[in-house]
């Protein structure tokens, strides 16, 4: 979790504001981080996804501001889409439908305050944004991009973690054990097994279903964490802060004109 002296105050972070800093700043790119209210196995909180998303937002924020981008997060919308895991106790589900009025009216919120950059910092697999940046594109004048954080740094993760996984897994266990060390109680998880379909496609992966959480894992978890190290946690957390710091200030710095993006 990010450190500051008493007093400081990050002119990034649209909660620690006020008014008259605001008036102070021009704004290029506003960071909204999405996160969920759900388990992860026995050893992680409720809630990881926001937890994730919302450090590794603020972080890339801070990197890109310190060099020069003109950019603003806001705070982490808690809730996510979590049909598949309600079974298990006080998950929270909010429908894809509800997340695309959310998405849109902070997007015709940031026109009107002449924001036309937006980027979405998606923490949870349940969050299917991808098909909503459809259906809004045309319907808006703000830009809209997404970053699952998780799959910045793909090509490290396949060389940094022994255990494959999705859910609770030795690299989401690792970032959280770097960034939250204190709500992570390693001894009590489980090994995160999972059970197979009986239907071959489904397990050879090209056809999809959706997953009933509490029949496919024991306690929620997917992907045995058990070699989990805060070390490594900070390897892939820094990996992918400064790849989203560098996309957050070439976004900032490069002109709206007819042909954007390209």
């Amino acid at each position: 979790m990010l450190r500051r002296e008493k007093g400081m105050k990050p002119a990034w972070r649209l909660r620690d504001v006020t008014l008259s800093d605001l008036r102070k700043r021009k704004h290029e790119v506003a960071v909204l981080p999405f996160g969920a209210i759900e388990p992860h196995n026995l050893h992680l909180p409720y809630g990881t996804d926001c937890f994730e998303a919302e450090e590794i937002s603020a972080r890339a924020c801070e990197m890109a501001s310190k060099k020069g981008a003109r950019v603003v997060l806001l705070p982490t919308i808690p809730f996510g889409s979590n049909r598949s895991t309600m079974k298990f106790p006080l998950t929270i589900n909010l429908d894809h439908s509800t997340l695309a009025t959310i998405i849109r009216d902070v997007a015709e919120s940031l026109a009107s305050h002449r924001i036309f950059k937006l980027v979405l910092v998606n923490g949870h697999g349940g969050n299917n944004l991808r098909h909503i940046l459809k259906d809004l594109y045309g319907k808006t004048k703000v830009f809209i991009s997404l970053i699952n954080w998780w799959q910045v740094g793909t090509e490290l993760r396949a060389r940094l973690f022994e255990q494959k996984g999705d859910h609770a897994d030795e690299m989401e266990t690792s970032v959280m054990l770097y960034l939250r060390p204190e709500l992570v109680d390693l001894e009590k998880a489980d090994a995160g097994p999972v059970r197979k379909s009986k239907l071959r496609a489904v397990n050879e992966g090209w056809v999809y279903i959706v997953r009933p959480w509490e029949i496919v894992t024991t306690n929620s978890g997917y992907g045995d964490p058990r070699k989990a190290t805060a070390a490594k946690g900070k390897q892939y957390v820094d990996f992918t802060v400064q790849k989203i710091a560098d996309y957050l200030i070439e976004l900032s710095k490069t002109p709206l004109t007819k042909t954007f993006p390209y």
